[in-house]
């Protein structure tokens, strides 16, 4: 069963924070708020064409008062098409955007453990690309993993290697790892 939640004010607060004194980078921090609570989230660097796109996106109020419109409790929550602003009950909705893709993102130091923003995007068949969709977006949830069940993946032949780092989060934490290199984490 899909449950949509309200957002209420998403991403009213946006801080462009420098990651250090000494750094000549710059990363973006974005508060979003909702009915349910607050998240604050840190945009990676190493997605940076995803990162600027959200920012664009937020400091244009694109994001007020969106839905959730796919909650798969223990997996992910989406939100980012415009039409499920004021949508009536039972519409589909997960098939708009800002008519335009993000080329993907792909970084060995950015993978789905809990808690990360991720891009949605359009099926394999139809985007071999792994294109982004220009404003839809997941942030996981995911469940803990075993050892054996990522030796399992790495066995699998899909050219998935699991870090020691990222089997002890995903041991611990928990993610969705069957995502990784198929969907951009940017935040």
């Amino acid at each position: 069963m899909i449950y949509r939640l309200q957002i209420i004010a998403v991403f009213v607060l946006l801080l462009l924070l420098p990651v250090s004194l000494f750094s000549q980078t710059t990363s973006f921090t974005v508060l979003i708020e909702t009915s349910k609570g607050n998240m604050k989230c840190v945009l990676y660097e190493e997605a940076s064409m995803h990162a600027e796109n959200f920012v664009k996106l937020v400091n244009e109020g694109f994001f007020d008062g969106m839905l959730f419109h796919r909650v798969i409790p223990g997996f992910m929550i989406q939100t980012g098409d415009p039409g499920s602003r004021n949508a009536a009950q039972g519409t589909a909705l997960g098939h708009g955007g800002p008519g335009y893709r993000v080329p993907a993102e792909f970084h060995p130091d950015l993978y789905h453990r809990k808690g990360v923003l991720a891009a949605a995007r359009n099926g394999d068949d139809i985007n071999p690309a792994k294109e982004s969709s220009g404003s839809q977006f997941y942030i996981v949830q995911g469940k803990t993993i075993t050892d054996a069940e990522m030796d399992a993946m790495e066995s699998a032949g899909n050219h998935i290697t699991f870090t020691p780092q990222q089997r002890m989060i995903y041991k611990n934490l928990g993610g969705a790892p069957h995502l990784d290199y198929s969907y951009t984490v940017f935040g």
